[in-house]
């Protein structure tokens, strides 16, 4: 296990860059390799009591920034009114194709038995979902496209891509027929919150790993 990596500590919150292939949370399959096992011995460390608490997720396979509350006050209220203390959610994803320039993609968005999230347009069909994106930079394979989204929903960004024709490399699961970098290229790379006290708005950034500009050329 790597050591965590932390971005931003204080009293009240903990932020990490969390790494591909890591649960954020144990499942029934998975209980202890997570990453939320790994900030809750860091803490533990400092006072056997201390203890952190789930605010948001990211998939296994994506890495990136994600925050942690310390108490549970801190979590319930960011969790109450997490879609308006959230002021912006940046990453940065490695896309099939290039040609790609700017654009917002709206849909709805519902998930089937087998968890596969489907898009659609009816809104009786499922939850609003908006994301943006611009491409970055492109080689003649793959492009680095960022993504602003103003919707939390869940693989929201891997299926809007797959909606444009650019799939995620690495994911199969939405229709990518490439995997060079052995792992989702999906990164958060910002998270600007308000505290949901003091109303302070912090911003918490992660560059995008390195092998993800590798392949552009």
């Amino acid at each position: 296990m790597k050591k965590l990596d932390i971005i931003y500590e204080d009293k009240e919150i903990i932020v990490v860059n969390k790494e591909a292939k890591l649960l954020t949370i144990s499942t029934d399959k998975v209980k202890n390799n997570t990453l939320y096992s790994e900030v809750s011995s860091y803490v533990k460390k400092g006072h056997p009591k201390n203890k952190v608490f789930i605010v948001h997720r990211l998939d296994k396979d994506t890495s990136g920034v994600i925050l942690f509350a310390k108490n549970e006050r801190l979590k319930k209220a960011f969790q109450d009114n997490w879609d308006n203390l959230v002021k912006r959610r940046e990453y940065m994803a490695l896309v099939e194709g290039n040609n790609i320039g700017k654009g917002t993609i709206k849909s709805y968005l519902y998930e089937t038995k087998t968890l596969q999230v489907i898009s659609s347009n009816n809104p009786s069909r499922g939850k609003l979902a908006i994301t943006e994106y611009e491409s970055i930079k492109e080689g003649k394979k793959y492009s680095l496209v960022k993504i602003n989204i103003l919707t939390g929903r869940k693989n929201q960004i891997r299926v809007h891509l797959s909606l444009i024709g650019h799939n995620i490399v690495g994911d199969k699961k939405y229709g990518s027929l490439t995997n060079p970098l052995n792992r989702l290229g999906l990164h958060a790379t910002k998270l600007v919150i308000a505290h949901p006290f003091t109303k302070e708005i912090m911003t918490f950034e992660s560059n995008i790993p390195q092998i993800f500009s590798n392949l552009i050329k």
